[in-house]
């Protein structure tokens, strides 16, 4: 009785198709044990082990036409080596996988928070938050694409994180970055007035800010720090393009119960 298997047994073994073993053998990193009389090929454990060392390094991403080299000339460490960089680059792959899945997350619980909302305003609490300044310009110029272009600071996937505008009533207006540790600007944590809203141009801002800042007024909440401005690029997405801000303005503690007026919509911890 044969011990040696045929090439559509071996396939079946190894859950490959006989066209990928015919491609191995004619990039000659695959050989049959021998060629019965019946011109079968045929395939002992040898070329099992062989063959699943070649799905291995295929796996690993090596091309087919270096796998004859890595099975005859690397010894034990080169292997070792290869290895531990192959592992680096699935870390790093993994690594960026959660980022882009945190990042989706991010964004459907913020359009689902904001296409949900039965009232405009809302009041947030927001833990003390520290940011990088990014771009620093007079508040009567108008950002655009050359702008953003000549910052020596270039922040990597910009457009995926929120950009907050800060109007501390001076001249100036000045863009941030959140980051982790402590950076160039910090906001306190508190209560905060929040108002979010979609516009199809940038000029259409100033009547959004007076519009927020007479609500305040009406509700008798007293201001506390700059107003911020959070654009969120990623929602325009679900807008046609139109753009997507967020305004933000620190309350006064018992502003929000000791004014005039109590809100009637519940707090977010956003």
């Amino acid at each position: 009785m044969k011990s040696e298997i045929t090439i559509s047994e071996l396939a079946k073994l190894m859950n490959v198709s006989v066209h990928q073993i015919r491609y191995f053998e004619e990039k000659g990193v695959l050989e049959p044990a021998y060629t019965d009389n019946n011109q079968y090929r045929m395939y002992s454990t040898e070329q099992v082990y062989q063959l699943a060392h070649i799905l291995l390094l295929r796996k690993l991403g090596v091309p087919v036409n270096s796998i004859k080299e890595c099975m005859t000339s690397f010894s034990g460490d080169q292997y070792r080596q290869f290895l531990q960089r192959s592992l680096r680059e699935i870390e790093g792959d993994l690594m960026r996988l959660d980022q882009l899945q945190q990042f989706i997350k991010k964004i459907l619980h913020e359009q689902h928070n904001f296409s949900s909302r039965s009232c405009q305003y809302q009041i947030k609490h927001r833990d003390t938050t520290y940011f990088a300044c990014w771009i620093e310009m007079d508040s009567n110029t108008e950002l655009n694409a050359k702008l953003l272009t000549e910052q020596a600071n270039r922040v990597p996937n910009l457009f995926e994180s929120d950009i907050h505008f800060i109007y501390d009533g001076s001249s100036t207006v000045r863009l941030y970055i959140e980051t982790q540790a402590p950076g160039d600007f910090s906001l306190p944590g508190g209560k905060y007035l929040s108002m979010q809203s979609l516009i199809n141009e940038e000029n259409e801002l100033e009547h959004l800010i007076e519009q927020f800042y007479d609500y305040a007024a009406a509700q008798s909440y007293v201001i506390s720090g700059p107003l911020i401005l959070i654009e969120k690029s990623y929602l325009s997405l679900f807008s046609k393009n139109r753009l997507h801000y967020e305004l933000q303005v620190l309350l006064e503690k018992g502003s929000t119960s000791e004014g005039g007026k109590d809100h009637d919509f519940g707090t977010n911890n956003d």
